[in-house]
């Protein structure tokens, strides 16, 4: 049974997800504000990882220097508040497995940025760059799927709620580009925070408390864009309704269950056994949207989903099999310098 724990904890961070798709989903549909809801979303965030942060890692965490403190503010700035703000967007112009799908091309993105940053390299004369290349090229693919291809629509035969709203977007051929457009673009900034990422935590390793300050971090910037863009104090007003049921969801269980779950499944079986999940929440999504929310599911997104799947895992085996190889080299270079080392001794005696 323990052996299966790791697989049953990534199902259900994926069901996480896809209650993050949904709800939010729902919520802006039935008028929540997206820049108020990053806003609400990022401080329920922080309160509830303020304690743990505290308790947990205070003692122990570095100096927090003022130059490390702005390099976190911009890092934030460039990836989490960016990614929030424009996901919110685009979810209201989309439907929940468009975003669901959207989400399967990060890891081919970060690769990308990765490589433009140096911190990544590809050697096209061997199999796993080939297929680092080949997933590149096939994310690309799936996102010109995404956006530009609807094909046939599959309805479903029943589901739970009649949400009228909810079926009014996307179904415009402008709306779904565009929806498609900013999903793509917060999955790319969401790339970009995964690559600032890893030097933030080189600068500062203390995980739970920088990610508190990220959060707190994005909570005011987000602050900022929003009464900058809505200006109207109703909007900002909430009620015992599905809006603050979809902000305490995405603030206490997207950002704080399963940032636990996923930091235990990466101890257990390792990051890249948690990179290969998504597709799992795409399949979930798919079922769920469908037949809870009547969404209709397009031949288009299908495809582009298979396509982004592919990508992930070209990507990701790629990798892997480059890891490897360098291993093995490593290993031969140990073994030929300890075979050296004994030749010289007995050359010597």
């Amino acid at each position: 049974m323990n052996s299966k724990k790791p697989y049953l904890a990534v199902v259900l961070i994926q069901a996480i997800f896809c209650g993050n798709f949904i709800l939010s989903k729902v919520a802006f549909d039935r008028g929540l504000n997206t820049f108020v809801f990053t806003v609400y979303r990022q401080t329920a965030a922080t309160l509830f990882l303020l304690p743990f942060s505290l308790i947990i890692e205070w003692k122990n965490a570095p100096p927090l220097s003022f130059i490390t403190l702005c390099k976190i503010f911009f890092c934030t700035l460039c990836g989490v508040t960016s990614t929030l703000n424009i996901y919110g967007i685009g979810l209201k112009y989309a439907t929940p497995t468009l975003a669901a799908a959207a989400s399967n091309c990060v890891p081919a993105v970060t690769f990308f940025l990765a490589l433009l940053l140096r911190e990544e390299t590809v050697k096209l004369g061997t199999t796993p760059g080939i297929a680092k290349l080949a997933g590149i090229m096939a994310c690309l693919g799936g996102a010109a799927t995404l956006a530009f291809y609807k094909g046939p629509h599959l309805r479903p035969l029943f589901h739970l709620f009649n949400i009228k709203d909810h079926q009014a977007h996307g179904t415009n051929g402008k709306t779904w580009i565009k929806g498609c457009f900013l999903l793509l673009t917060s999955n790319s900034f969401y790339a970009l925070s995964l690559v600032l990422q890893v030097r933030l935590i080189k600068i500062y390793p203390a995980k739970l408390l920088l990610t508190n300050l990220q959060c707190f971090s994005s909570a005011i910037q987000s602050f900022a864009i929003a009464m900058a863009v809505e200006r109207d104090s109703k909007e900002w007003k909430l009620d015992w309704n599905i809006k603050l049921l979809a902000i305490a969801y995405c603030g206490f269980v997207v950002t704080g269950v399963s940032y636990y779950l996923q930091a235990w499944v990466i101890e257990k079986k390792g990051s890249v056994f948690m990179a290969m999940s998504p597709p799992v929440a795409l399949i979930i999504t798919m079922f769920c949207s469908s037949f809870l929310l009547g969404d209709i599911t397009y031949l288009g997104s299908i495809l582009a989903g298979i396509l982004l799947v592919g990508a992930l895992y070209s990507v990701l085996w790629g990798k892997c099999r480059e890891q490897m190889m360098n291993n093995e080299n490593n290993m031969k270079a140990e073994a030929e310098k300890e075979l050296v080392i004994k030749v010289e001794r007995n050359n010597g005696t």
